[in-house]
């Protein structure tokens, strides 16, 4: 049974802001005035004084073979990926990670009766690895689905970097990730997150083309300026879509500094983070706190405290009656964007840096994606499902991250989950499945169906 309360509504139940006070929200841009009109005005039920945001990102890459070697491009094997390391992977974060937090989330959105609510963005691949690798996972997100107080995000099928180098690639892994949701959990996104919160004017305007209602990005300083992450913006180029910015400091003191006993902020307890969302009201209206899932159980392992963290977290936050939690379509249904946001150049939540140096910053990385999106028009014109699906996993923004070569501040965050020895390795790896592919595709042999 679906859980409501008073303060807290499933998307559907809102009303719509009317044109007029949007436009005129647009026309004007004055905080000041936008934060005196009263409900009537803006024709929605009066959030309250702070509303608590969490999304939570699900993802894990198809690894490449790296025994698949110089030697074997042409050979006829086709074994790309590492099945049994994906295999073990997969199987080693659901027991630390996905079943556990879960099972907790569950728990915690039933003892609060429906008030603890969150956000999830779920990967295709990472979806395709649930059935293959561990079907009990899947099966406890239609669990947590099932409690009407979970939505889940729309992206790029392949967590890809599409939009960067396809617009057409893009629109396609956007409609093959909706379908996937449509198919496992009878529900339609309206929210839309792109891979590693990249972003700019441009995607912001595509995504109200497709007629989504909410966009997240990075808070990032060199965007805001002066202003902060802590209301709902409007993109620069749009009218009706509404910009959720990630609160940096606060997800990232959970999601990297919870164990870091050299922090000034160690050891972090639910009331101490509470208390700390709990300063932002009346210097805010939304705390967005985004980050990977694998937080809990994974990054931070169980024996650091972070389930104790979290079962104590909806009640500390919610002690405080002005604050309530809500997920992103309901934030974007019942907050007027306090001002437009310009972000001429792309955006992403990575490294220090905010930017796409991660999976772009150097000549690797940058002939490898070029080498990739260059066989997009052979590809498709192949027609060929499992080619197609192959080539889309390739495009995994994981990949391109395996071969940066930034090792200072974010250096450990660029070793999770990573397989390789070196960033030349990674490169090298997926240069000799790529070349395999073009030879194939020069030769008329794209079946990919037997592998050695």
């Amino acid at each position: 049974m679906p859980f409501m309360d008073d303060s807290c509504h499933t998307c559907d139940t809102h009303q719509e802001p009317s044109y007029e006070a949007t436009t005129s929200l647009r026309a004007h841009h004055d905080l000041d005035k936008s934060r005196t009109q009263t409900p009537e005005t803006r024709n929605l039920p009066s959030p309250p004084m702070l509303t608590v945001c969490c999304y939570f990102q699900v993802h894990q890459p198809f690894r490449l073979n790296q025994d698949f070697t110089f030697f074997e491009i042409g050979s006829g094997n086709c074994a790309y990926e590492d099945d049994a390391g994906n295999r073990e992977i997969m199987r080693r974060v659901a027991d630390r990670c996905y079943l556990p937090t879960n099972a907790l989330m569950l728990e915690l959105i039933e003892a609060f009766g429906g008030r603890f609510r969150i956000a999830y963005s779920i990967s295709g691949v990472a979806l395709d690895q649930f059935e293959l690798y561990a079907p009990e996972v899947l099966e406890s997100f239609k669990g947590l689905m099932a409690t009407g107080c979970v939505e889940l995000l729309s992206e790029t099928y392949y967590h890809s970097l599409a939009f960067l180098f396809s617009p057409d690639e893009f629109r396609r892994q956007v409609a093959a990730h909706r379908e996937k949701i449509e198919e496992l959990f009878d529900y339609t996104p309206t929210t839309f997150r792109n891979t590693e919160l990249i972003y700019n004017n441009d995607l912001a305007a595509e995504i109200e083309r497709q007629n989504f209602k909410a966009i997240l990005t990075e808070g990032a300083t060199q965007i805001l300026g002066w202003r902060t992450p802590n209301y709902v913006y409007q993109p620069s180029p749009t009218y009706r879509l509404k910009l959720l910015l990630k609160n940096f400091q606060l997800s990232d003191d959970l999601a990297f500094r919870f164990s870091e006993d050299s922090w000034d902020g160690y050891p972090l307890t639910a009331d101490k983070y509470a208390a700390w969302i709990h300063d932002i009201a009346g210097a805010g209206e939304v705390v967005n706190l985004f980050m990977d899932y694998e937080t809990f159980g994974e990054h931070q392992w169980a024996e650091s405290g972070i389930f104790e963290f979290l079962r104590a977290f909806p009640g500390a936050v919610l002690a405080n009656e002005a604050c309530c939690f809500m997920t992103p379509c309901e934030v974007a249904e019942s907050h007027h964007p306090m001002a437009k946001i310009d972000v001429p150049h792309v955006i992403s939540w990575a490294d220090i840096e905010r930017d796409t140096t991660a999976w772009l910053g150097n000549d690797m990385q940058g002939a490898a994606v070029a080498d990739l999106y260059a066989l997009e028009q052979k590809i498709i014109d192949s027609g060929d499902a499992a080619l197609i699906d192959t080539w889309g996993r390739l495009q995994t923004s994981d990949h391109f991250y395996y071969m940066c070569t930034k090792w200072y501040s974010d250096g450990d965050v660029h070793k999770y989950f990573n397989p390789y020895p070196s960033p030349h390795q990674a490169f090298i790896t997926f240069a000799n499945v790529l070349n395999d592919i073009r030879l194939r595709l020069a030769n008329g042999s794209t079946d990919l169906r037997e592998k050695k």
